[in-house]
């Protein structure tokens, strides 16, 4: 089978890990996730994953903590996302690495873009772990530096939705699903797709964004095949 996209990044939120139970890890969603990832990856799709770390820390509401401790909390949290993932694929026959931004050798091997796509280039999924390293930014900011670094065809922002709205779909009904978008229409229009950094970063690079539902998460070798699946946004 053709892959439309050779060389991804899968940007994951931590809260996917945690299934039904809401926080933590949930092992059967973190197995069916990584499933749908080992699915693309057999098609001959070279991998990056950013994990997030909602299931278990956000920073931005953590009350009186000073913003840079919670934030360096959250990037932890994303370390612990990111090992989770590299086993639950490594369990399914898949070799993967984890590379955080901050140095933490007994943890992880530290990031370089050079050892990343010579990673992939080897057949194995990288997992990026620690955000960008720096408090303020979101790990949707991460995802997108990740995947200019490693220069990545797209960035998949695989979510709980099955694609961009121009209202939450949860509240509204008659809410309208767009099947592609501009950068600058979403950063205009605030639509809820990323953070306005992460945005204007795939805007000026030219880095297209597929939004798409992981509740199947067969979606994501069909979005690697280029399958309508989503809502892409480019400029």
């Amino acid at each position: 089978m053709n892959i439309q996209y050779k060389r991804i990044l899968l940007k994951l939120s931590g809260e996917a890990l945690a299934g039904s139970k809401g926080t933590g890890f949930d092992e059967e969603t973190i197995a069916s996730i990584c499933a749908g990832i080992k699915q693309a990856h057999d098609l001959g799709a070279q991998i990056g994953i950013v994990v997030g770390g909602g299931n278990f820390w956000r920073g931005r509401s953590s009350g009186r903590m000073d913003r840079m401790d919670a934030d360096k909390i959250g990037m932890l949290a994303t370390v612990m996302n990111a090992l989770a993932v590299k086993d639950a694929l490594r369990q399914q026959g898949v070799p993967a690495v984890v590379m955080t931004s901050a140095v933490m050798p007994q943890v992880a091997q530290t990031f370089t873009s050079d050892q990343a796509i010579a990673a992939m280039e080897g057949g194995a999924i990288v997992v990026f772990g620690g955000g960008t390293g720096n408090p303020i930014f979101s790990t949707d900011t991460a995802s997108a530096l990740r995947a200019l670094e490693i220069s990545a065809d797209v960035m998949f922002k695989a979510t709980m939705v099955d694609g961009v709205y121009d209202k939450d779909p949860h509240k509204y009904p008659d809410a309208v699903r767009y099947d592609t978008l501009t950068f600058s229409r979403v950063l205009d229009e605030r639509l809820a797709v990323m953070d306005s950094t992460a945005a204007s970063l795939c805007r000026d690079n030219g880095l297209p964004i597929l939004v798409f539902d992981l509740g199947d998460p067969a979606n994501i070798a069909r979005a690697v095949c280029g399958e309508a699946v989503g809502t892409l946004v480019k400029e």
